[in-house]
């Protein structure tokens, strides 16, 4: 025996069989009964929810010979068994997605002369239709707007705002709803009835939810599961079917971050990506249901909720305990990780850190901070090590201290010691040991204030202050060497000496008497600058180098000396002339500067 699937087999074939769409079909039938027939229909509406169901039932019912009183048709005349065994002769179907030249409908135009040979109309279905070309739409205007009296068009599509104003306006519109869970569950019973399948409920909405408001695409999903399962749908088997996270998954993650607890949220995490399920595939779950615990927080807002009844009191369960401005932070932060994912180079981390950000949202502010502390969506993760740390520290200080005090007592007998003295010598031991790398703030310690710079008396004060502190160090160090860290030097200068450091990028120091360096200087006013921290220069450069001897001697250049400062267009003329290949190059790539 053949098989055929139920989205076919139980196709229905009435108004009244129609799931979902009862006003729609009352009014169809109504047009019936009063023989008020408009000669072109637009059905709208998303995919699976009807549209060309309705378009052939109504096409067989206006070509009735004998309507029921309510408009149905009576399936046992000659037309309606035509059409019910696929024969009819006055019901044409086109496919606009394969279909869509000048040519199709200029064929369907001449097919409107015939008059029907049995029945009363010729119905031509036009399915997706929005994809008809422009130059087929301008030459199907005329016949729509006026066709025969014995033709109506129905048109079919799911985007009603791709087809041409022009063609809406000459149409009738009706706009088809997405089917809603309930209704979906009950036909699928029904379906699974006939064919004698157990079922549980919950598998069934589980069904419903997948489908996303589409009865073929329920359908369908549901002849799959039914051969996975092979005949006893049941929740958990219909879920490894669908590949889906189980809806436990998520109220234990929101129970997790209302409870603040970080490590456990991250288990879970690992432990469902370990599964095989993608990392956004849980944020987007995740922020589907933290809206349905939103929706379930007001009973007016409850019947929102397109999950079975079991689930709906979980929701309500959850609600309760959630505060509203948890759930709308928490939505916040799944949306901008949405939108971020795709291009996120470490999606894992990114994840992860959207729930280290819901999972801490009703954490306490930090005492400490003296108000909500911007990085405190990361610190509690890091008490431990931070209690840790201080435990460390502490047993350092008063290691270093029993040593100071001993030593304090053997220099003065027996006696005891001076309280002040006692806190100094505390003090001293507890103070870190200068670690002997180079940090950011010694390289880059130029903090010289306009007034510095403007007094010249003070430059033997300014020098002082920046005094050389690796006098031991004697690395070697070449030119190349040097100009790198000279650049990075004025890189780093404060935004107020900006401008002195934009001039000092153009000065190129050079090594004279090996590790004493010669600054050549061009202006006047710039070199009484450079003197003022030359002392400040040469600490940092010492430092950069880890070579304490160098010295810094800045002078005037001479008037040989100065050289032009060339613009791009100038230095690129002077490398063509100084390198014929370079020219050459240009030349035949046909090059410019731009």
């Amino acid at each position: 025996m053949e098989y055929i699937v139920s989205a076919r087999k139980y196709r229905p074939l009435t108004f009244d069989s129609v799931v979902g769409q009862s006003s729609l079909t009352t009014t169809l039938k109504n047009a019936v009964k009063s023989g008020k027939l408009a000669h072109a229909f637009l059905f709208c509406g998303p995919r699976g929810v009807g549209k060309t169901t309705c378009a052939r039932i109504f096409a067989k019912t206006i070509n009735c010979e004998h309507p029921t009183p309510d408009g149905e048709a009576c399936n046992e005349c000659e037309s309606c068994k035509a059409f019910n065994e696929q024969r009819s002769l006055n019901i044409f179907e086109l496919d606009a997605a394969s279909n869509n030249s000048v040519e199709n409908i200029k064929v369907l135009m001449d097919q409107t002369r015939v008059p029907p040979q049995l029945g009363r109309y010729k119905v031509f279905i036009i399915d997706e239709v929005h994809m008809l070309s422009s130059q087929a739409f301008n030459a199907f205007l005329k016949t729509l707007e006026e066709p025969p009296s014995y033709v109506i068009f129905i048109l079919a599509t799911t985007e009603k705002h791709k087809i041409l104003p022009t063609i809406i306006s000459r149409c009738q519109i009706y706009d088809f709803d997405r089917m809603d869970v309930p209704n979906i569950v009950n036909h699928l019973k029904m379906v699974a009835g006939k064919e004698g399948i157990t079922f549980e409920e919950e598998a069934l909405a589980l069904i419903a939810e997948k489908a996303d408001g589409g009865m073929r695409d329920a359908l369908s999903i549901f002849d799959q599961s039914v051969v996975y399962c092979r005949g006893n749908l049941t929740y958990d088997k219909v879920m490894e079917n669908l590949n889906v996270l189980a809806s436990e998954h998520f109220f234990k993650i929101v129970d997790l971050s209302l409870a603040n607890k970080v490590p456990e949220v991250m288990v879970l995490l690992n432990d469902i990506i370990n599964k095989g399920f993608d990392g956004g595939q849980l944020v987007n779950g995740l922020a589907h249901h933290l809206r349905n615990v939103m929706m379930a927080k007001d009973n007016a807002t409850l019947p929102l909720l397109e999950v079975s009844d079991r689930l709906r009191e979980k929701f309500k369960e959850q609600a309760a305990r959630c505060p509203a401005k948890f759930l709308y932070q928490a939505l916040r932060y799944c949306n901008q990780c949405d939108i971020n994912y795709r291009g996120s180079s470490n999606k894992r981390l990114l994840v992860e850190l959207t729930l280290i950000e819901i999972a801490q949202e009703t954490q306490a502010d930090d005492a400490t901070a003296g108000g909500r502390s911007p990085y405190k969506s990361l610190k509690s993760l890091f008490n431990k090590l931070v209690a840790l740390s201080q435990r460390q520290s502490a047993s350092q200080v008063a290691a270093t201290e029993r040593p100071s005090r001993q030593h304090a007592q053997a220099g003065t007998g027996d006696a005891a010691p001076h309280p002040e003295q006692s806190t100094q010598t505390v003090a001293v031991a507890a103070s870190p040991t200068p670690s002997p790398s180079i940090s950011k703030k010694k390289i880059g310690d130029f903090s010289v204030s306009f007034k510095t710079l403007k007094n010249v008396g003070h430059t033997t004060s300014a020098t002082e202050e920046a005094e050389v502190t690796n006098k031991e160090e004697q690395t070697q160090f070449s030119q190349s060497d040097l100009m790198r860290e000279w650049l990075a030097m004025c890189n780093r200068m404060p935004q107020p000496m900006a401008g002195l450091a934009a001039r000092l990028k153009h000065v190129t120091p050079q090594i004279t008497d090996y590790p004493n360096i010669e600054l050549v200087i061009n202006n006047q006013d710039l070199l009484d600058q450079l003197v003022q921290i030359k002392g400040r220069i040469r600490k940092t450069m010492a430092l950069a180098l880890h070579n304490g001897n160098i010295d810094f001697t800045p002078r005037l250049a001479k008037v040989e000396e100065v050289k032009p400062v060339l613009s791009k267009r100038e230095l690129f003329d002077k490398l063509r002339q100084e390198n014929h290949a370079l020219e050459q190059l240009r030349a035949a790539l046909d090059l410019e500067l731009a």
